[in-house]
């Protein structure tokens, strides 16, 4: 290509094709460094005011139970409430159940809604 200013047209529309195959190659590439970061927060025992607070651990029947019944669609549409959640998972009594919702709350896997 010749290098005057009547070329620059030409210049760029060759340039505006290498940006788009880079942006297209960079897009293509997967980063799981947030999604690891995120397993790692809600998996390590954490402290609230010197109290410690277990983190999950997704080999536990129990808690197997209880993240299942939390990924049900109807509580996508109304929330989730504890007395509903008392139904599906007979296993766990009212006490432990509320215990369960407030750590997963401090963990970040639910959070409360203002004003519902």
């Amino acid at each position: 290509m010749k290098k005057s200013i009547y070329s620059l047209i030409d210049l760029r529309e060759i340039l505006l094709g290498c940006n788009r195959r880079y942006l297209e190659f960079l897009s293509a590439i997967d980063d799981h460094t947030a999604g690891i970061r995120a397993l790692d927060r809600s998996t390590e025992e954490q402290r609230e005011a010197d109290r410690p607070i277990k983190g999950l651990n997704f080999f536990k029947r129990t808690e197997q139970q209880l993240l299942r019944a939390l990924q049900r669609p109807e509580f996508n549409i109304h929330g989730v409430r504890r007395a509903d959640l008392i139904d599906l998972l007979p296993d766990l009594s009212p006490a432990v159940l509320s215990r369960q919702l407030r750590r997963l709350r401090y963990l970040g896997v639910i959070k409360r809604v203002a004003g519902t």
